[in-house]
Formats: structure tokens, C-alpha cells, sequence
């Protein structure tokens, strides 16, 4: 197959794009020389362009589009949220069509149904929230709607929605995770008891593997390691592959919560643009539970996971 990916340069969207190289023919949205360099020595073909302003031509002769990129973070301004995730989106969705593209498949989130809540054991169906207070689950459910609803005869749109990708090449949480701690920093909520479900980077691959033939347009589909963990459990696992060992200290989610939301507004009325040392968004992430169902996916894809848990995190552990 002959597929262009946008988002090549970060964490998912560089290991599905590396990973299909082996057996197709892979393009890659690029936006500077030293993404150009990048990508070549990952075996992709740089094309340069943008979010907004991706052609037609850039596409031409591409069967797939795989659309990874987006603006993640827990911090920013409406604008940054909705012309990255949904103004992007929503022009890439047009080249495509335009340029005759079969499939395009959309890298989603959990977070596209998050408003604060816990989820629990949830699968497709659980609808997207009426309205939450974080503008990155409210720009992905909105540009996940818009994929969603361009699925047309001959242009087969979906969404495949990982939790807490983690893994080889991760140079967000682990990295973030890990200075935290160091800094004397980290303190847990709620003991890190609440329950999560996570997606190695290696499971990801696959479950967009599949779907490049595999899965119906206008769906969503949850991929995952297929098993549960609590927070507590997983983050430690997680930073004891590299020599660090978090503290036992753990503050009530509520107090969390609360500090975050002052933390917030005190940034807002400075003006600042930097991200706050404590958010809404990320405290809610990791102190509420999120268990998620993957029957759909190994119903209709034959999803089954590569990699457990137990052996990724031993392939992440530090060789003496």
C-alpha cells in the first residue's frame, strides 16, 4: 500500500509510521529540514506541508491516510486546540476525498469522553460528554465526529482510540514522570489506587495495522493491553525500568483538584502562556478510574495484543 501519515515525528505516530515502512510504501507530512532528515532515516518519504494546508497533490496515488498529528498538551488557548485538531482535520478530510484516498484512519483518544469522570469497564457506545472543561477532549471529540461523519462509499473513515500509550520512544510521560520525581516534586492522588487501562506503542501498531483493510467506516474502535492496573501500579513499574523509584507522599483527590484549579486561575490572571505546574486536566487523568473493553476491536479487527505489559516494561527495563 502506498500510505501518507501526518504526525510522524512524535511518539505514535513515529512508531506506526516506522513500523509500516517494512512493508509499504510510507509518506510523511514534514514541516522543516530537520523533519525532512528525521523522517529519511526512518524510511519515510518527507512531503513538506502542514495542518491546513495539506494538497491534493500531496496525496496523489496514496491508498490510506493515517492522521496522527494533533495538539496535545494540557495547557493552551481555544484557538491552538481547535485549528490544529479540528480545523486541521477537517481540511486533511477534504485533500483526501479529493485526492481519491480509499481509507483514512484517525488516531482518536479516551479523552474524547472525558469531562472529569470516572469510566469504568466502558466500551463504544459510552457517549461523548455534553461538555467538559478541557479543550483538548473537547477539539479531539469534535475532530473525531468530523472523521466520523465524512465516511462515505469509497471513503471509509474511523477512529481508533488507545489509552496511555507508553513504550519504546516515549519522550512525554516517562520523561515527565521520571524529572518529577527527581525534582522531589511527585506526590500521588488518592494513592494512585484509581484503576487504568494502557496501550503499549507495540499494540497500537497493530491495531492500526488492521485497520488499514480491516474495521467499518464511521466506527470507533478502543485498542488496549486487554488488562487493568492501578495507577500506582503501573507508574512505578514504569519508572523503575530506568533506576528511579517513586515517593510514598499522596495527597486526597479533592485537595488535588482543588490546588489545580487555583494553580489555573492564578496563570490566567498573570497571562502566562506557559504550562501551569499542576492542571485540571492532568490531575482528573490519573485520579479518576479508566477501565476500558476491547471487544469490539478483536470482534471486527481480530485485535490481539503483541506485547503484554509485563514483557514491555522489561524491554524498557535499564541494562546494568
Amino acid at each position: 500500500m502506498h500510505i501518507f501519515i501526518t504526525g510522524a515525528s512524535g511518539f505514535v505516530g513515529g512508531g506506526i509510521a516506522k513500523a509500516l515502512t517494512r512493508t509499504h510504501v510510507v509518506r510523511a507530512m514534514s514541516r522543516s529540514e530537520h523533519s525532512d532528515n528525521s523522517l529519511r532515516e526512518m524510511g519515510l518519504t518527507p512531503i513538506r506541508s502542514a495542518l491546513g494546508e495539506v494538497h491534493p497533490k500531496h496525496l496523489s496515488g496514496c491508498d490510506v491516510l493515517i492522521h496522527c498529528a494533533a495538539h496535545v498538551s494540557q495547557w493552551g488557548t481555544r484557538k491552538q486546540f481547535w485549528t490544529v485538531n479540528v480545523q486541521g482535520t477537517e481540511q486533511l478530510l477534504q485533500a483526501a476525498r479529493q485526492a481519491g484516498i480509499s481509507r483514512f484512519i484517525y488516531i482518536g483518544t479516551e479523552a474524547a469522553v472525558f469531562h472529569g469522570q470516572a469510566r469504568r469497564e466502558i466500551d463504544e457506545t459510552y457517549p461523548y460528554s455534553l461538555r467538559t472543561p478541557f479543550l483538548y477532549s473537547e477539539s479531539k471529540a469534535a475532530a473525531e465526529r468530523l472523521v466520523l461523519a465524512a465516511n462515505a462509499p469509497g471513503f471509509a473513515t474511523l477512529s481508533i482510540r488507545p489509552r496511555f500509550v507508553w513504550g519504546p520512544g516515549d519522550r512525554t510521560i516517562l520523561p515527565a514522570l521520571r524529572k518529577v520525581v527527581e525534582a522531589k516534586r511527585f506526590a500521588w492522588i488518592d494513592d494512585g489506587q484509581a484503576r487504568t487501562s494502557t496501550t503499549h506503542i507495540a499494540n497500537v501498531v497493530q491495531a492500526v495495522s488492521l485497520a488499514l483493510e480491516h474495521g467499518r467506516g464511521g466506527q470507533v474502535y478502543f485498542v488496549t493491553d486487554d488488562s487493568t492496573t492501578t495507577i500506582r501500579e503501573f507508574v512505578t513499574a514504569l519508572l523503575q525500568t530506568q533506576g528511579v523509584t517513586p515517593p510514598n507522599r499522596s495527597l486526597p483527590g479533592w485537595l488535588a483538584r482543588t490546588l489545580a484549579y487555583l494553580v489555573e486561575s492564578a496563570w490566567r490572571l498573570l497571562g502566562r502562556t506557559t504550562e501551569p505546574p499542576l492542571t485540571r486536566f492532568g490531575v482528573a487523568l490519573i485520579s479518576r478510574e479508566c477501565t476500558i473493553r476491547t471487544d469490539k476491536i478483536r470482534g471486527e479487527l481480530h485485535y490481539m495484543p503483541v506485547i503484554t505489559r509485563e514483557k514491555g516494561l522489561e524491554q524498557l527495563r535499564m541494562k546494568p
